[in-house]
């Protein structure tokens, strides 16, 4: 007699911050320029706002010398949430996807290259409830988090985010929604490429969890 099939597990999807779930480009715009005033220091927050993704540190090698860059994060990170909370808005579609997942059983989390207590202000200040936030990885950091977790998809919009699911051996989904187009996603392996989040849903509900 044939054993019956077991049917998957509901899946924990991990979801990157900037650009995947929240356009943070406001709130973040407001937060530099706000850094160059009390700093004296030229800052194109346009620019700034043109390559989300990166670590914080990386961006702010552009606008100061390396021996002030710790002082300088630690200011921009205190500023923050008085300046980038209330300007951000939640990205089209983003809700729901965490919705579709956790109505469905899975679990979702959100893998991000912020700072953690800020990137927990965006959620609930958006009234985002993913099931965990970890933050201050990039990239393959991300990966070790999403395996720790046992996460088997993970979405974003960055080439890193392709590269952190890799590292966990999940599959990765990106939308083309930040810095980084559909062609240099799926050049990188994104094994999924969505316009944005709103095509999350249907996606995932043909996702059978293998």
């Amino acid at each position: 007699m044939a054993s019956a099939s077991i049917p998957p597990q509901p899946p924990t999807v991990g979801f990157d911050l900037d650009m995947t779930l929240i356009d943070s480009r406001p709130g973040i715009h407001a937060c530099w320029v706000e850094l160059g005033a009390r700093t004296g220091t030229y800052v194109d927050a346009d620019q700034v706002v043109t390559r989300l993704g990166p670590p914080l540190e990386e961006e702010m090698a552009y606008w100061f010398p390396a021996d002030r860059i710790p002082a300088m994060s630690d200011l921009y990170r205190e500023l923050y949430p008085t300046y980038a909370i209330t300007g951000t808005l939640a990205m089209p579609g983003a809700r729901e996807a965490i919705e579709a997942v956790q109505a469905a059983g899975g679990r979702a989390i959100v893998v991000t290259a912020k700072w953690e207590p800020n990137a927990k202000l965006h959620m609930k200040h958006l009234g985002m409830e993913p099931d965990a936030v970890i933050g201050n990885l990039w990239a393959e950091q991300k990966g070790d988090a999403l395996r720790e977790h046992g996460a088997r998809v993970y979405v974003g919009d960055h080439v890193g985010d392709v590269r952190g699911a890799r590292r966990a051996d999940a599959l990765s989904v990106a939308v083309a929604t930040g810095p980084c187009s559909a062609a240099e996603l799926t050049e990188a392996g994104a094994d999924v490429v969505l316009t944005d989040l709103t095509e999350f849903g249907e996606w995932f509900s043909d996702y059978d969890g293998r």
